[in-house]
């Protein structure tokens, strides 16, 4: 694509104007409303991310398509918010035809890496390393047609559910739960009882990053329909015992950070959480929960269906592109041949958990 044709701003020089197109041009694509390719998730990440850069591409001075990144060392891209955005790409008006490497060479970037890049991306599809199953939960029919569909499918998993969340209210105290909660406090408890989880299970603490700590709370201060913040919280006896803290569109939530006081793990307050959140969605006229990529069991109870992402890179033939090759693709190699493997990775994860342990004694 020649370069003219492409003008490179930082996220706050998108005007009014570019906003709209872009949400034009996603609504043209019929892709899913997903808040993380929202102009305003980019927006904020460029806020609290110095490198986030949007890529905007003209045709006859009129923008067809936007891409949004982070531009590093030897310019080195990811996709814009890598490491918590779970759905990545370029917003492209249908019937644009790019070359991936030559958008890059536009960019100044030497390779541009992706975790969680959304179905439909045919520009970037054909670099993926791996395909990787996101569950969704359809809730566009309303929350009793879903429950139906989940007894015939899981008619255990409720049943005990709820009967836990009796439990709870009788053993402990009156449960409450707020759909779209204003209260900093519970935010603090998430964010402590998932940082304690991510060392518990031996992962990278997230929460530990203050970017993303700040960029949550931007998130959470967001009033844009298409891409704000929602803190949902269950009470018992007026404490907070689990919490999530999401991303949503007018039409699709994006489970995000869950967590739960371990205190009262025997009541499963963080199922017990998930489904009153689907039913106060599917009321708020939520029609999908995208569950986010990566195994959990209580993804496979409670999805409808799987997305497809897709995880690899765009790596252009400089110096750049191939220190990118010699620092990531072994490593994503290793991950993939274990994940491949079952048992493998049981003993991985049993091994991790146990790290984690170790560390925090």
């Amino acid at each position: 694509m020649p370069e003219k044709r492409v003008l490179v701003l930082r996220p706050d020089e998108l005007g009014p104007n570019d906003q709209k197109m872009w949400r034009e041009i996603r609504t043209e694509s019929a892709a899913p409303a997903n808040p993380f390719l929202d102009p305003a998730f980019t927006t904020l990440v460029g806020q609290v991310r110095p490198g986030a850069r949007v890529a905007v591409l003209l045709d006859d001075g009129s923008p067809v398509g936007f891409f949004p990144y982070e531009r590093g060392p030897l310019g080195q891209g990811r996709a814009i918010g890598l490491g918590v955005s779970d759905s990545q790409g370029a917003v492209l008006r249908p019937g644009i035809r790019l070359d991936a490497r030559g958008l890059l060479r536009s960019c100044a970037l030497s390779s541009w890496e992706f975790d969680n890049l959304e179905a439909g991306q045919g520009l970037f599809v054909p670099h993926a390393a791996e395909e990787l199953a996101s569950p969704v939960v359809d809730i566009g029919e309303g929350f009793e047609r879903y429950t139906k569909r989940l007894r015939a499918k899981s008619p255990s998993f409720l049943r005990q559910t709820l009967a836990k969340e009796r439990k709870l209210a009788r053993q402990v105290g009156e449960v409450r739960f707020v759909y779209d909660a204003l209260d900093p406090d519970a935010l603090r408890a998430l964010m402590d009882w998932k940082s304690a989880q991510y060392r518990r299970t031996g992962r990278r603490d997230r929460f530990a990053q203050e970017w993303i700590t700040r960029l949550v709370t931007l998130l959470g201060e967001s009033e844009e329909p298409e891409c704000r913040g929602v803190l949902s919280v269950l009470y018992a006896a007026d404490r907070p015992v689990a919490a999530h803290f999401g991303l949503r569109s007018r039409t699709v939530l994006s489970w995000w950070f869950p967590a739960y006081d371990r205190a009262y793990a025997k009541y499963s307050p963080g199922l017990v959480l998930q489904l009153k959140m689907l039913e106060a969605a599917a009321a708020d006229g939520v029609e999908t929960v995208d569950l986010g990529s990566g195994p959990a069991r209580y993804k496979e109870s409670l999805k409808t269906r799987d997305l497809r992402v897709y995880e690899g890179a765009v790596v252009r033939p400089v110096p750049g592109g191939a220190v990118h090759w010699l620092g990531r693709e072994p490593a994503r190699a290793a991950r993939r041949f274990v994940r491949n493997r079952p048992r493998l990775a049981g003993a991985a994860a049993r091994t991790l958990a146990e790290l984690g342990r170790v560390r925090g004694r």
